[in-house]
């Protein structure tokens, strides 16, 4: 019989992705019910350090998705109050969390990934880096993607067409991080690679049903994309998109449970690393969930095993 733990789930906290947080938090708290375990829900606050030494626990699964869950700040925390967490270390996520220090790294090791340019706010409102913006079609092209450096869920990623439409696109951006990436756009199948331990999961593909890109609504509204698991594309395929993907969580120190975004090339065929995510979505819409299924773990088992990788740790 399982010994029973009492379990910290951090979830909720200060960023946009609060609600999809509580959502995956209060997911994990019945799973953890279901394998006999003592859950109990912290929703992220300044009395966080004060209710985590009265509850004592064996562990923390970390459910907090966006700023504070993903940038490192709260493993750092527990790193300094000496409990076990579930997921990466605090420079893992660090290194997935900005965009700009990921694609190097993934750059570094050999990782295909869009070529991009990368913008600050500071630059461009008080060096001048406006006068610079004529690079993107020189170096990139159009459309381009332009995305925060430092966000989830797709959160304020615009795409530009032309060069008048960068602008514009820059602001959406800066309202959200203080870097953007403007990276090359790439037409292609959306692929997601969970990873569990030192296992890739069956991919899924996000299939939008309206636009032809899959937006935060999209992710987190039913109905509004299809999603195939085990993903419909060749097998040899398939195994390059799971290395490719375990390479990356390599190369970005990701540990426990991750996932990597790819987009699979629909004209030259070749793979693309997008992003990696150290606190994916857990929700009933989420990837990881469904790859969990499809790998016949369902997903109180990957829970009963990323609890596992924590205290192995």
């Amino acid at each position: 019989m399982t010994t029973a733990l009492r379990v910290a789930v951090l979830q909720g906290g200060r960023s946009l992705e609060r609600q999809v947080s509580l959502v995956s938090g209060a997911r994990v708290e019945d799973a953890l019910g279901r394998l006999g375990h003592e859950p109990t829900g912290i929703d992220i606050g300044h009395d966080l350090v004060p209710r985590l030494r009265e509850l004592n626990p064996d562990v923390v699964f970390v459910a907090l998705h966006g700023r504070d869950g993903e940038d490192g700040a709260i493993q750092e925390l527990l790193e300094v109050l000496g409990l076990r967490y579930t997921g990466s270390r605090p420079a893992g996520c660090a290194r997935s969390w900005d965009k700009v220090l990921a694609k190097e790294l993934l750059r570094e090791a050999d990782v295909p990934t869009p070529d991009a340019l990368v913008f600050s706010e500071t630059a461009v409102k008080e060096l001048g880096a406006a006068d610079a913006l004529g690079a993107v079609e020189e170096r990139l092209g159009f459309p381009v993607v332009v995305k925060p450096a430092c966000q989830g869920s797709a959160l304020g990623i615009r795409f530009a067409a032309c060069g008048a439409e960068v602008p514009g696109a820059l602001i959406a951006a800066f309202s959200y991080s203080e870097k953007v990436l403007v990276e090359r756009y790439v037409h292609g199948r959306e692929l997601a690679v969970s990873v569990l331990g030192d296992e890739a999961l069956p991919i899924v593909e996000a299939v939008p049903h309206e636009d032809d890109f899959y937006d935060f609504e999209a992710r987190y509204t039913i109905g509004r994309a299809s999603f195939h698991c085990p993903a419909e594309i060749d097998a040899g395929v398939a195994a390059a998109t799971q290395d490719l993907a375990l390479r990356s969580a390599r190369a970005l120190g990701l540990e426990g449970f991750a996932r990597v975004d790819l987009l699979l090339d629909r004209q030259s065929g070749e793979l693309q690393v997008l992003e990696a995510n150290a606190i994916p979505g857990l929700t009933e819409t989420s990837l990881l969930p469904l790859a969990a299924d499809a790998a016949g773990l369902g997903f109180d088992a990957f829970v009963a095993r990323a609890v596992e990788l924590a205290l192995a740790r």
